[in-house]
């Protein structure tokens, strides 16, 4: 008996948007001037834009947290490890300074 022909599909969802006459108008013109259809250029122009807007707001959140790791370090300093004092000696023994 022949097995059934599985053929896998790419998972797709449905965007609907109401907008008025005017932009979808304008929309399409855009799309137009690109050589692209009204419906690839608004879903990749919306994909565009949630890109830039997710990366803004990462590079924001990683530049507090990155502000508050930093302000830790200097009010709470840690002790020099032994092999840096020892580095340290060495280096005031090594070098003169002018």
């Amino acid at each position: 008996m022949p097995s059934p022909i599985s053929r896998h599909k790419p998972d797709f969802e449905r965007l609907e948007a109401r907008i008025s006459n005017e932009k979808k108008s304008f929309l399409k013109h855009a799309a137009d001037l690109v050589g692209r259809t009204l419906t690839d250029f608004v879903v990749n122009s919306a994909y565009e834009a949630a890109t830039r807007v997710i990366k803004e707001h990462e590079h924001i959140r990683l530049s507090i947290k990155d502000r508050d790791i930093f302000i830790n370090a200097l009010q709470n300093i840690p002790a020099p490890s032994s092999k840096l004092v020892d580095a340290v000696k060495r280096y005031k023994k090594d070098v003169t300074s002018k």
